[in-house]
């Protein structure tokens, strides 16, 4: 009898183990993570052998010598390095903050355009690109500034708006955000058409072609990222009470209206420096937290970090495909994520007509 329920046991625990890429969701993501940042450094329009980037990284340690190390030095730290290392963090904020907006919203087609905060913080850096050019790495913190100036002026009118006595219902925070995005959309164009000068840059940073490179803008916009994942991942218990419902959360402690705010005002933080230096970058909000759900669940103390990592990954792959699909020309970023992500959404959207998420 005991030899048959240690073998039943033993069965069990073999039908209960979980595939290695379910059961290890963190390794898995960190070496997708990793291979994409190798190819996005190695990849260009001049190839790289990544010997020579692990030995032009290991150099001032091991005081190495290696052919063309000038060469290959140059392009490696002032171009390709600074450059992967923001659509990585780019990537990163958008799919984070995709995840609070779906788990705040309790809506998995919820990403940072819903509520018109990326429309917003579009709006203030175009106007701060309008009035000058940054070539300072104190010009690079402006557009950050202005950038979430716009989106916390878009957040407050939002808010404003859908407010119903002393509550804000999501459904009608929803609908004002579509209006004000709408509005705001309306004003950029009309400030790049005042900015003659400027309205081919501008436009092509609309499309996440952004046209700032080496170290300033990454600096300038590492610090605003970090806090807001960092606040993010602070808020994924409260996310987490929230998919109970608003009444069930006021009930086990979590103050509803004020953790809304404070997840909004995060999330607009974390976007508007991603938006600032990155353009308008569409899908990756929506398509990289869901898919982390989809895969792993969805608890946000898990969520969170994994659309970092995984946000990171598919930024990269895109602004990859982006440099070849028609090298040695440059497509802007922004148009491989929604030729990849519109497919996405409607067969996420058809899908929802089917079963819930939640």
């Amino acid at each position: 009898m005991d030899t048959q329920t240690e073998t039943l046991n033993q069965n069990q625990s073999i039908l209960q183990k979980k595939p290695i890429w379910q059961a290890h969701p963190y390794l898995i993501n960190s070496l997708i993570l990793l291979v994409a940042l190798i190819l996005s450094v190695t990849v260009g329009s001049i190839y790289i052998p990544l010997q020579n980037i692990l030995h032009l990284l290991l150099k001032p340690l091991l005081n190495l010598n290696i052919v063309d190390a000038p060469f290959y030095s140059t392009i490696l730290f002032t171009v390709r390095l600074p450059h992967t290392i923001l659509v990585c963090l780019t990537g990163a904020a958008l799919a984070s903050s995709g995840a609070a907006y779906q788990g705040l919203f309790r809506n998995p087609l919820a990403d940072p355009y819903l509520i018109g905060v990326a429309s917003g913080a579009g709006l203030g850096a175009v106007v701060a690109l309008g009035i000058s050019w940054p070539s300072t790495v104190l010009g690079w913190l402006s557009i950050p500034v202005a950038a979430f100036v716009g989106a916390t002026i878009t957040v407050w009118l939002v808010y404003s708006l859908a407010s119903v006595n002393r509550s804000v219902p999501t459904t009608t925070l929803i609908l004002a955000g579509v209006a004000v995005s709408s509005f705001a959309t309306a004003l950029t164009s009309f400030v790049m058409l005042r900015s003659k000068d400027e309205v081919h840059r501008a436009l092509s940073w609309l499309l996440g072609g952004s046209p700032m490179s080496g170290w300033a803008p990454v600096w300038a916009a590492f610090p605003y990222i970090m806090i807001g994942l960092i606040a993010l991942w602070l808020f994924s218990h409260a996310l987490n009470v929230l998919q109970f419902g608003e009444e069930q959360a006021q009930q086990l402690g979590i103050h509803v209206e004020r953790t809304k705010l404070m997840i909004i005002l995060a999330a607009s933080l974390t976007t508007a420096a991603a938006v600032s230096f990155s353009g308008l970058i569409g899908f990756i909000g929506l398509i990289v937290p869901h898919m982390m759900r989809l895969l792993w669940g969805t608890d946000y103390k898990r969520l969170i970090p994994l659309s970092v990592l995984g946000g990171g990954s598919a930024l990269l792959l895109a602004d990859l495909l982006a440099r070849v699909v028609l090298a040695p020309q440059v497509l802007p970023v922004g148009i491989v994520t929604a030729l990849a992500g519109a497919p996405f959404f409607l067969w996420l959207l058809r899908r929802a007509k089917d079963q819930l998420y939640w």
